[in-house]
């Protein structure tokens, strides 16, 4: 049986209110977080004492994605739109009014940004013809969250109707839908063999799709407490961590979505508000949780066979 060793390394502060955001840089121990105070910040892992303040943005960031090029990044900014920002130089590059509502999530493939909105909309952005491609209208409640499958072509998005629906990449063609969950859909994440959709909802549960057999339901597991707010995979795929309002992050087998840990307050100094976001690095397997406190957390987990 699989035992899981954890350790608290760091504790990241200065956010000056939630942190909703985390996004990779260009290297390993390198990323970078939005709070709801507009601070864009990057922080390295080999150096964690001091955050580098990127860019500051009239409301919240809530979303937040790494373009091909590793020193830009696509900052959602609520109530407005998006910023492509060199966060090296501290740069604003260009920026695209998308929408009057809050933006979720922010995914990025090839030359194209997918920007999921609260008034139900995804809009597909060209980075390199900064335009509007694409503006997918359906559902009236919000899209929350988005996951893109290269290998099979795809995306998901998760909605607060409780569905997901399958889109093509390329086409923005509808491919599939189907009521997915008892309340929105928060989050979703596929793994990274493409072979599985993970999704995560208010509902607190965690719900795994089978790819290749038409994303026929492979499991229904009360996962949470209260809604579970994003899922993240290891890089080796062995492994995937959920988190959730109910201030826990708890780590998960891939193969058997058996539940092998829960770090919390309690038993790890975890967070002591809502889990937000979670990063699983390279950088010596850190992985990183943000949280409604307004701090960042930098966790060493350490397997046993």
């Amino acid at each position: 049986m699989t035992k899981v060793n954890v350790a608290k390394v760091h504790t990241l502060t200065g956010h000056r209110d939630c942190v909703y955001a985390l996004c990779p840089a260009d290297e390993a121990s390198r990323l970078i977080a939005g709070s709801g105070d507009g601070m864009v910040v990057a922080w390295d892992l080999a150096q964690p004492e001091e955050g580098e303040l990127i860019a500051r943005l009239p409301n919240s960031v809530y979303a937040m994605s790494t373009l091909a090029e590793a020193n830009m990044i696509v900052v959602g900014h609520n109530f407005d739109g998006i910023h492509i920002i060199d966060w090296k130089q501290k740069k604003e590059i260009y920026s695209l009014q998308l929408t009057r509502a809050s933006i979720f999530d922010i995914q990025t493939f090839g030359d194209n940004v997918y920007v999921a909105t609260g008034d139900g909309e995804v809009v597909v952005v060209s980075e390199s013809q900064r335009s509007v491609t694409a503006r997918l209208q359906f559902s009236s409640m919000n899209a929350r969250t988005l996951a893109i499958n290269a290998r099979s072509g795809e995306y998901a998005v998760g909605y607060s109707d409780q569905y997901i629906r399958i889109f093509e990449l390329g086409t923005n063609k509808l491919k599939k839908e189907w009521l997915a969950h008892g309340n929105s859909v928060f989050t979703l994440r596929y793994s990274l063999d493409a072979s599985i959709l993970a999704s995560g909802s208010r509902d607190a549960h965690l719900k795994r799709w089978d790819v290749a057999h038409n994303y026929e339901l492979i499991d229904d597991i009360p996962a949470h407490l209260y809604a579970i707010n994003h899922i993240a995979y290891s890089p080796d795929n062995k492994h995937f961590v959920t988190c959730s309002m109910d201030k826990s992050i708890k780590v998960w087998d891939a193969d058997s979505a058996r539940l092998l840990k829960v770090i919390d307050k309690a038993r790890h100094a975890g967070h002591g508000t809502s889990v937000n976001k979670l990063l699983w690095t390279s950088f010596h397997n850190q992985l990183v949780s943000a949280s409604d406190d307004r701090t960042i957390s930098v966790w060493d987990l350490f397997f046993n066979l």
